[in-house]
Formats: C-alpha cells, sequence, structure tokens
C-alpha cells in the first residue's frame, strides 16, 4: 500500500526541519517564507521490534521493512483557498495525501520569521483550518449546483441521494466545521471519495516545541493551546522539538540511545509520529517470512485474508485457496516453524478471515482457480 502523509502548516513553523528529521534528506531549511516550492518526498522505514526479532529467528538473506511516504508540502497564508501565496498549489498536494500532519509552531525565536508577526498557536491553526473548509466548500458548491438540477426534476435516485450529502457538507463546511466532523453512512462514504475534500482527511497536530519546553510540556502555555484544540476535534496530538529530531537524525544510533536517555526519552519524537499515523490510518502489519526474505506488509485493518494475499501479488488474490496463518508471539515463543506445528499453532484460514495484526502468512493459491 503507498501510504502517504503531507507535512502541512505556516511558513517557518518547522515542516522542513522536521522533514529533514524524517528522511535525513537534509532539504533546504530556510527563514523565509516558501522555501519549499516543489513538495519534497522521502521514505521513511518503520521501526519495529517484530521485524529484527523474525530476522534472528530465520536469518534470511533479505530483510524489508513497511515504510511510510512523508511529504513536505509548500507553507500556507492567508487567502490560499483564492489563490494567494502558493495557495492552488498547496491545496493540489494536499489532495494526494492520505493523512495530515500540521506542524504548529510553539516555540519563540526572534530570528526566525513568522508570517503574522507572532506566535499564536490558535490563530495559526484557525488560518490552516480556515482556507481548507473554504476550498471544501467551493468544491462542493460547485458540485452542487451540477447535480441539483437534475434531482429535482428527473427524480433520479443517485442524483438526490447525492444531494443530500452535497448539502450536509455545506451546511456543516458554512458553520466553519471540517467534514471528518460528520458521520457518514456506508453509502454516502462511497459517493463523498470522488470528492477528494481537504476536511475529510484525518490529522495529526504536530506541536513544535523549544527545547526547554520538549521535558517540561505541562508548563508549554503553546502546546497546551494545541492540546486542547485536538480535543475539541477528536484529532491526535503529538509533541516534538523538530531541532532535537533533526539532532537525532544524524547521530548513529548508540549515541542516539544515549542523547534519548539523557533527554528522559524512550524513543524519539519521529517514531511515535510514525506509529501515531499508522492507528490514525486504522493500519497494521502482517509478515511474510522465510530463508529469502522476511518482509513487513501493511494492510488497512479489517482486510481479509484474499485481500492481504493481493497486496502481496494480484495473483495471489485472484487464485487465493487458504492461508496459512500463526501469530508473531506464537514464533517469537517457539522459534520454528516446526515448532509450532507440533504445537498446533499453525491455522489454515478460508477466505473469510480476517488478518490480524502481527499475523505470519503463507499464501496458498491457484492461478486457474476462478
Amino acid at each position: 500500500m503507498g501510504l502517504k502523509a503531507g507535512i502541512i502548516g505556516l511558513p517557518n513553523v518547522g515542516k522542513s526541519t522536521l522533514f529533514n528529521a524524517i528522511t535525513n534528506a537534509h532539504i533546504e531549511a530556510a527563514n523565509y517564507p516558501f522555501a519549499t516550492i516543489e513538495p519534497n518526498s522521502g521514505i521513511v522505514e518503520l521501526k519495529d521490534e517484530r521485524v529484527d526479532c523474525l530476522a534472528d529467528i530465520f536469518h534470511p538473506r533479505k530483510v524489508i521493512r513497511a515504510t511510510f511516504e512523508f511529504i513536505d508540502i509548500a507553507g500556507l497564508v492567508k487567502g490560499a483557498s483564492k489563490g494567494e501565496g502558493l495557495g492552488n498549489q498547496f491545496l493540489a498536494n494536499i489532495r494526494n495525501v492520505d493523512a495530515i500532519c500540521h506542524v504548529v509552531r510553539c516555540f519563540e525565536n526572534p530570528d526566525i520569521i513568522h508570517v503574522e508577526n507572532s506566535v499564536d498557536p490558535r490563530r495559526d491553526i484557525e488560518i490552516i483550518n480556515y482556507e481548507l473548509i473554504l476550498a471544501d466548500l467551493d468544491t462542493v458548491i460547485k458540485r452542487l449546483g451540477k447535480v441539483e438540477t437534475k434531482a429535482r426534476t428527473s427524480k433520479d435516485k443517485a442524483s438526490v441521494e447525492e444531494c443530500t450529502v452535497l448539502n450536509l457538507l455545506k451546511k456543516q463546511l458554512e458553520n466553519g466545521l471540517p467534514a471528518r466532523g460528520i458521520e457518514f453512512t456506508k453509502e454516502q462514504k462511497t459517493i463523498l471519495k470522488s470528492y477528494g475534500l481537504l476536511t475529510m482527511k484525518p490529522v495529526i497536530y504536530v506541536a513544535n516545541v523549544s527545547e526547554e519546553d520538549y521535558s517540561n510540556l505541562e508548563q508549554s502555555k503553546n502546546y497546551q493551546i494545541v492540546k486542547e484544540i485536538a480535543q475539541e476535534e477528536h484529532a491526535e496530538v503529538i509533541a516534538i522539538s523538530a531541532a532535537i529530531e533533526e539532532e537525532l537524525s544524524s547521530l548513529e544510533e548508540q549515541e542516539k540511545i544515549a542523547y534519548l536517555n539523557d533527554l528522559g526519552m524512550s524513543e524519539t519524537g519521529l517514531n511515535r509520529l510514525v506509529a501515531r499515523a499508522y492507528s490514525l490510518l486504522s493500519l497494521a502489519t502482517f509478515f511474510t517470512v522465510g530463508e529469502d526474505e522476511v518482509r513487513a506488509w501493511t494492510f488497512s485493518k479489517g482486510m481479509k485474508a484474499p485481500q492481504c494475499a493481493g497486496l502481496i501479488h494480484s495473483d495471489f488474490e485472484k487464485g487465493f485457496i487458504r492461508a496459512e496463518t500463526y501469530a508473531y508471539e506464537d514464533i517469537r515463543e517457539y522459534r520454528s516453524e516446526k515448532a509450532l506445528k507440533e504445537a498446533g499453532k499453525i491455522r489454515s484460514e478460508g477466505k473469510e478471515y480476517e488478518v490480524k495484526d502481527g499475523d505470519c502468512l503463507l499464501i496458498r493459491f491457484n492461478v486457474s482457480s476462478k
């Protein structure tokens, strides 16, 4: 699955610094608006100790971890929905991501320009959200204009249902609220997919705090504001110090561990961000294992065995017969498939089996199967 998270925010809030840390790509992180014009993209491997354990058991020739793509998108300003700054380009880039990491400046630094001339997390969040809402409202109104007449004159069932969805959206957006705040039916969600609405995308607020505040978030007024807004919106929030994360990304593993210990941290903020993004998108991991390869595969929770088989190869889904399955916890305990088989821990699952996080799968298939 090609999963993408877009890093957004006002100019000079730390987006590119965070991206540098995520990918160790060392892109430009300059002290002026629109240093990022074209979106930068980087692939990040997910840190998963289960992969390390499986590699230790099977000693494969190759280890492939699950990945997540982060995209650093140009900073937004007021009026972006009307084309101000790099608005149109910015909004188009957001439409192509699965989730949004909204970076909010929570640090004071007179040497780094703020486009609004002061640090105010609530105002900054409102600017971004307002522009996304306006862009979605424009999309909804244009679509409504095309569908409404047909629904009224022909009573076409599909058009009537679409009008119902569009009017729900219009009311929500006109009240200054994101589309994701509406509880849609399964059928309505299917209609929504074609719109590419920005405010339907799940959001993680990334509070970029100072190095001093990072170790004492309870005393960080700006972080507490972001946390409060996230709670109001039922959104995710995570605090990081982009400057610290960028420094950590350049260290060797042992140096990194020592630095984290000095900070009183067990893992980097970036690992927590990736894990939170996975959770936000209801993602999980299954594994294929053997002497040739240990590989982690990302899937959406609720997917059944044939669908997961299709992630490996389309023929596996078409000709799916069964999946020989066992849990990661069991292979970690028994240390070999032979021991698992003797203990009765290997199961044969059919087409209706819902794959679980940590499952190890061996797909049985026949390409001639109907």
